[in-house]
């Protein structure tokens, strides 16, 4: 299989590396980087479990092909954290119980971080539409819209 020359920004820093062409970013990021962050789910765009973040905008890095992302900014939820300082909304999910079976997560926080990076206080509704992505069977997405809510209500957005 040929390779395809990708170099593009990871979490804030430059990555140069080869990969196979038509691979998927989440491949590339889970294999060839080693951020294994966002998770496979169900490989077909449904779930959102793969959610990064491109350029600010949420994207599916299972159905993103590696080589369309040459010279972006590529976050995931490893990025999201200040040294050891947790993001506010990773904190906000902790405080509101907003991860059970945890596999949902980080796409979560990817899609959750993206709405209110373009829209720092989003209505429910609006929150709602944000996360309506992402898939999650545990808990109910109450506690997730609560974690988001709180952290748009208390200014604590960090871009």
């Amino acid at each position: 299989m040929a390779k395809v020359a990708l170099q593009f920004f990871h979490n804030g820093r430059e990555v140069a590396i080869f990969a196979d062409a038509g691979t998927n970013l989440l491949t590339v990021l889970r294999e060839n980087i080693g951020d294994v962050s966002p998770k496979f789910g169900c490989g077909q765009g449904g779930c959102g479990a793969c959610t990064v973040i491109i350029d600010g905008e949420a994207r599916l890095s299972c159905l993103t092909l590696a080589e369309t992302i040459s010279g972006a900014s590529v976050t995931t939820v490893d990025g999201m954290k200040d040294g050891p300082a947790l993001h506010p909304l990773q904190q906000a999910f902790m405080d509101h119980f907003a991860a059970q079976c945890g596999y949902c997560t980080p796409g979560m926080l990817m899609a959750a971080k993206a709405l209110l990076d373009r829209n720092p206080t989003p209505t429910r509704d609006e929150i709602v539409e944000g996360i309506s992505g992402n898939i999650c069977r545990c808990t109910g997405y109450e506690p997730i819209i609560n974690a988001i809510q709180s952290v748009s209500t208390s200014g604590a957005v960090k871009r």
